[in-house]
């Protein structure tokens, strides 16, 4: 009798494995997917230009408005997740984000398709706080959701470096529009399976929406990021970047204001003015900004300064996604032996060398790949991969089951902005061999107060969960 009791509660321990891997998969795909999107346009970004007859500044619109309505709703996402529950949320922003990816391969001029990217970032912005909301009901044990974050972290990054990859092959061979078939598969597939491998989320019924801030914090974000956007077909001094800049920076000092008289405010000042968190989310940033740089700076140089096919380009970037691979899955023993802030800061310290590197050999037209941009092209993923983890699990830690939204809402916000601001600001330095080792200056200068300041460590998570990668 005893030996069949332990035989079914094995069975049944293995069968619940099995289901956590399920839905952790389902849940990292759709995370890939959403950054997938916000990357798959950029390689085949002057073959839309030719076709539609668009003027450079109508690219810079198209290739933001994506990331404009993700990141300037992501607050109001998360407060959405956390009040209505992550799974009713999540399948929410999944039917908005795919009836979006339907539409965008039809628009007939610019316009259509701008409406469909942005309410693809609509559908995204309450897509991702969701999404980590049931993440934590699926590993609801503060050990297990730690080593999921750790894995977790690293998927954005993967999914910039398939946008860039898949966008480049779907555009030789076949037409751009044939971009957003991944995306649209994802969304649908999700949208069947998750009422039977993710779990209901309870809702928060006592909390208030806080419509002030989040109108004031979605108009704010969304118009200072416009406003740094632009700047590289404007010059600072024009109107139509210090409009809006101004507009959007008045209008978050106005939601901050307001946050802290608010009984109930969408995004609590004391969360982020947490040490640890902050250095965390400056980490998920700087990060964000060194890979979105890296793939524009150099998508553009193999282009245009060594003539190389959209093909030919997505292939240069393969041993980037295998260092970025390799990282990922090394990320989460290196955590549970050294700590999320070690390895955090390890990370942007490796990734600061492989922009040092690419920016003193990788924009050279005449220098050999292997030798000169290579070096870069591994280092910088293999950091960013190992940075985006530790810092993942140092943001999330300690964040009560009620506000996983929030979590999942600040840290998908600092992924956005941080190429928006960071990139915006660089780009003033002159040269792309200067800005990138801009960039890598203040990376190294982030790992070392990482290190320096972040004396509290959490709880190390053992492991990732086993099969999570897979």
């Amino acid at each position: 009798m005893t030996v069949t009791d332990t035989s079914r509660g094995t069975g049944a321990a293995a069968t619940s494995t099995t289901h956590h891997r399920h839905a952790f998969a389902l849940l990292g795909s759709v995370q890939i997917t959403l950054i997938f999107t916000l990357a798959a346009i950029a390689v085949p970004l002057p073959e839309i230009g030719r076709a539609f007859g668009l003027e450079r500044a109508d690219l810079i619109l198209l290739s933001a408005a994506y990331g404009l309505t993700f990141a300037g709703l992501l607050l109001f996402g998360a407060r959405l997740s956390d009040r209505y529950g992550g799974r009713r949320a999540l399948t929410a922003g999944l039917i908005v984000f795919a009836a979006a990816s339907a539409a965008a391969p039809f628009s007939p001029g610019i316009g259509t398709l701008l409406m469909a990217r942005f309410a693809q970032g609509a559908g995204a912005a309450l897509i991702a706080p969701a999404a980590m909301a049931v993440l934590r009901a699926v590993f609801p044990t503060p050990t297990a959701y730690g080593r999921a974050m750790a894995t977790w972290g690293g998927l954005s990054v993967l999914g910039a470096t398939a946008g860039n990859l898949v966008s480049g092959v779907i555009a030789e061979l076949l037409s751009w529009r044939w971009s957003f078939a991944v995306p649209l598969a994802v969304a649908a597939a999700a949208l069947a399976l998750a009422p039977r491998l993710l779990p209901d989320t309870a809702p928060s019924r006592g909390r208030t929406l806080d419509l002030p801030g989040a109108l004031l914090a979605t108009a704010g974000i969304t118009l200072a990021s416009y406003g740094l956007v632009v700047t590289d077909a404007l010059p600072w001094s024009s109107a139509g970047v210090l409009v809006p800049l101004l507009i959007g920076a008045a209008l978050l000092v106005a939601f901050w204001y307001a946050e802290r008289r608010a009984g109930d405010p969408l995004l609590p000042p004391r969360f982020l003015l947490n040490r640890r968190r902050a250095l965390a989310l400056a980490a998920i940033a700087l990060s964000a900004c060194a890979t979105a740089m890296t793939f524009v700076t150099l998508s553009l140089h193999l282009q245009q300064d060594r003539d190389w096919s959209p093909l030919a380009t997505s292939a240069a970037f393969v041993p980037f996604a295998i260092a970025l691979l390799a990282s990922g899955r090394a990320a989460g023993p290196l955590i549970a032996r050294f700590g999320p802030r070690v390895v955090t800061a390890a990370g942007l310290a490796t990734a600061a060398a492989g922009l040092v590197l690419l920016a003193l050999t990788g924009l050279d037209p005449h220098a050999p790949y292997a030798s000169a941009l290579l070096p870069g092209l591994v280092l910088l993923p293999a950091g960013a991969a190992a940075s985006f983890a530790g810092a993942a699990v140092l943001t999330t830690h300690g964040v009560p089951p009620e506000r996983t939204g929030l979590a999942g809402g600040v840290l998908n916000t600092a992924m956005e902005l941080g190429p928006t601001v960071v990139f915006a600001i660089v780009l003033t330095f002159g040269s792309d061999a200067v800005s990138l080792a801009a960039t890598g200056a203040v990376l190294a200068l982030a790992a070392a107060l990482n290190l320096r300041v972040q004396r509290t460590r959490p709880s190390r998570p053992s492991s990732l969960p086993q099969g999570a990668m897979q």
